[in-house]
């Protein structure tokens, strides 16, 4: 009787721990965040009614839900790191959490998980913050549906919005990312999925990731960033859907492809940038149904690039379409449409009747003299060019598309 009894015991207080809710609020039993999670419980919920809290670094060392109500603000004050997750099944929604200080050697954040296993972070806004969200050696957290946003002048004075480190299993989904020195950082990340962001004017990339490994990239809009996006050292890479607009200057893409292999490349649209993807040193990569148009340079693929395939894009109203440093090419151009493509179709097959060369001269005069610039659409431009069809010597035949298409791809 006294075993069933302690049965009955122990089987009720599992099923009550973790089933408290603690309010804070100015008037509230507790008037502290820091206090209440010390008291707390594993598994306790935590309502935060409102108000302004400066309290240091607040560090979640159990599994707990963080809940803001009527927006309260977490503020660091510009010194410190806001929250501190170094437990497992931690939720953070709802809050605002501003001014997290700047430091070089510790990557200050609003949010910081350490070393922890399935985490929410979700519907907060983060305002001027150094390091906005940051996970390091963590695994199946998602981030979803924040607003980060900052004010950054100089990048050795900002840190990133989302910046994932040493992680796995993690999606990033539905959060706008503004103003910060990189809008999502990656490094040593795999097996996670990057969907339906907002990555826009962040001081560098907008998107960034080095030595990560079987990702996903999709339905995501770059625009207006320093640098563009940069995808570099990685392999199993899938972008799809995304939108890279917007990005001028010199030495800035749409997206920087770097040693990447593997991987795929599709439905995606470069719109108005100085150049729509740069490619150096990719291998066995797709790049296919995107739409290039209004950039610079559409594609510059460089000769250190193997078996690549460029087939089913759509490539028009761009100043060059496809450019390259070297006369022979490792990679296949086929059934794209190009709108300088001046053939027939007789057998009105849908595919022009003569291969197109899309790399031009005067293209490749720039690649090699770039003060050659100036001389952009002037009258020796349109006579190089037209030499070139009618006797195409200098272009490189190892790029050349044999089927081009004479209407656009629709996808």
């Amino acid at each position: 009787m006294k075993r069933l009894l302690g049965l009955i015991l122990v089987t009720v207080t599992a099923w009550s721990w973790g089933q408290n809710t603690l309010e804070v609020c100015s008037t509230c039993t507790f008037t502290s965040l820091k206090e209440a999670i010390a008291i707390a419980q594993p598994y306790d919920k935590i309502l935060v009614k409102g108000g302004s809290f400066a309290e240091g670094n607040i560090v979640v060392d159990k599994p707990l839900t963080l809940e803001g109500i009527d927006n309260p603000i977490l503020d660091g004050k510009g010194e410190v790191e806001i929250l501190t997750i170094t437990a497992d099944n931690v939720t953070i929604r709802g809050f605002t959490l501003q001014n997290a200080g700047i430091s070089h050697t510790a990557d200050q954040a609003a949010i910081k998980t350490l070393e922890v296993e399935k985490c929410l972070i979700e519907n907060n806004t983060l305002l001027d913050n150094f390091f906005a969200i940051y996970l390091g050696k963590t695994s199946h957290c998602q981030v979803l549906n924040n607003i980060v946003r900052a004010h950054a002048t100089a990048e050795a004075f900002s840190g990133n919005a989302v910046h994932l480190w040493d992680c796995a299993d993690i999606l990033v989904k539905d959060n706008f990312l503004t103003g910060q020195r990189d809008g999502v950082y990656l490094e040593f990340v795999k097996d996670s999925l990057i969907e339906n962001n907002i990555s826009e004017k962040n001081l560098r990339y907008g998107l960034h990731f080095m030595y990560s490994n079987n990702n996903i990239f999709r339905n995501n809009q770059f625009l207006a960033n320093g640098a563009g996006v940069a995808v570099m050292y990685s392999k199993n890479i899938e972008m799809t859907q995304n939108h890279f607009e917007e990005n001028w200057g010199s030495a800035i893409y749409g997206l920087l492809l770097k040693e990447i292999n593997d991987s795929v490349l599709y439905n995606n649209i470069f719109h108005d940038n100085s150049v729509g993807i740069y490619v150096d040193g990719a291998n066995r990569t797709d790049i296919s149904f995107n739409d290039f148009s209004h950039n610079g340079y559409a594609l510059r693929i460089l000769s250190s690039s193997m078996g690549v395939t460029i087939d089913h894009n759509n490539f028009y109203g761009n100043s060059f379409d496809v450019t390259t440093n070297a006369n022979r090419s490792y990679n296949a151009f086929f059934e794209n449409y190009w709108e300088s493509y001046q053939g027939y179709d007789l057998d009105h097959n849908g595919f022009g009747d003569v291969p197109y060369r899309p790399v031009r001269l005067f293209a490749l005069t720039v690649e090699n003299y770039p003060q050659t610039m100036i001389l952009m659409r002037s009258p020796l431009e349109q006579f190089m060019d037209y030499a070139e069809r009618i006797l195409p010597i200098f272009t490189p035949k190892a790029i050349e598309d044999d089927r081009p298409l004479m209407r656009r791809v629709v996808w």
